[in-house]
């Protein structure tokens, strides 16, 4: 378990992460999402020890989280820090052997990772040489060389085509399987969305939503769609009920607990009814509802 207490970080008078707590529970899938800004690469710097914390705890089972814990965490930083001018094998090699691994094991897994992210032909190559999305399978490959007990991913997705995506993913669960826990920060919703045991929402510094999808899907209310052959204007004047889109014939909104059949009663006076749903709504709109 991989906890997250009361974390604060200022730069000059700006307070970057503001009293951020959270966990990382072993075996999960954690999103950490927010815009530009909002403190995700700030927060994960904290956690490897590359910024010093000025209030607050980083806790690893239970007890605070120490230099040797760190060495055994896998970091993807935003900045890539590969060396562009080394040979991907050799470099890999390399920082296999500084996470303690025998020159054999450090070989071994190399190769195996390289052939799993199509690189198998690439080892001799340097850095510099492969696409962006080749770049970003090594740094991926470089996380994960030594079998971490957590793994922290800044933006891991980026740049990655769907194949490699597919790819990073299936390692991500080989991990979560094995009881490691992962924190990865993401702008692609759609796919944080269907990956995520649980998310963690940063807006200016500060946790303003966390939970599995499910949780926060219901923590702002059931919403309905209503269609009808007609207008359904009026139902902005309904007592207890929010319309928080559309115009016309067709609206979504909010009611009241309880109210649904008063709604449906009023809307089947003025007429037929089209469509009548209950709508849960997709990370993208919960990120925005709760970053506003």
């Amino acid at each position: 378990m991989l906890e997250i207490a009361q974390l604060t970080r200022r730069f000059g008078d700006n307070v970057a992460v503001d009293d951020v707590s959270f966990t990382v529970p072993p075996g999960a899938l954690t999103g950490f999402v927010g815009g530009n800004g909002a403190g995700k690469t700030t927060t994960m710097r904290m956690i490897m020890g590359v910024l010093a914390v000025q209030s607050g705890e980083i806790r690893w089972d239970g007890r605070p989280v120490t230099e040797l814990d760190r060495r055994s965490f896998g970091y993807m930083p935003e900045e890539r820090g590969l060396y562009p001018k080394q040979p991907v094998f050799d470099q890999l090699v390399y920082l296999a052997r500084l996470r303690g691994l025998p020159a054999d094991q450090a070989k071994a897994r190399t190769e195996s990772l390289l052939e799993r992210f199509d690189l198998g032909a690439r080892g001799k190559d340097k850095l510099e040489s492969l696409s962006l999305g080749n770049q970003q399978r090594v740094q991926i490959a470089a996380a994960v060389i030594a079998q971490p007990s957590a793994l922290i991913l800044d933006e891991p997705f980026s740049g990655l085509d769907p194949t490699a995506v597919d790819s990073m993913v299936e390692l991500l669960r080989e991990y979560t399987e094995q009881g490691v826990p992962v924190l990865f920060s993401s702008h692609q919703l759609d796919l944080v969305e269907r990956l995520c045991d649980q998310l963690v929402v940063l807006a200016a510094g500060r946790v303003v939503g966390q939970g599995s999808v499910d949780e926060l899907r219901t923590s702002g209310g059931t919403r309905y769609r209503l269609v009808l052959d007609g207008d359904a204007e009026w139902l902005r004047e309904h007592p207890g009920v929010r319309v928080v889109d559309g115009a016309g014939p067709g609206v979504l909104f909010e009611v009241d607990s309880g109210g649904t059949d008063v709604v449906l009663k009023e809307a089947l006076s003025r007429g037929s009814i089209r469509e009548f749903a209950e709508v849960r709504p997709t990370v993208a709109e919960i990120y925005r509802e709760v970053t506003a």
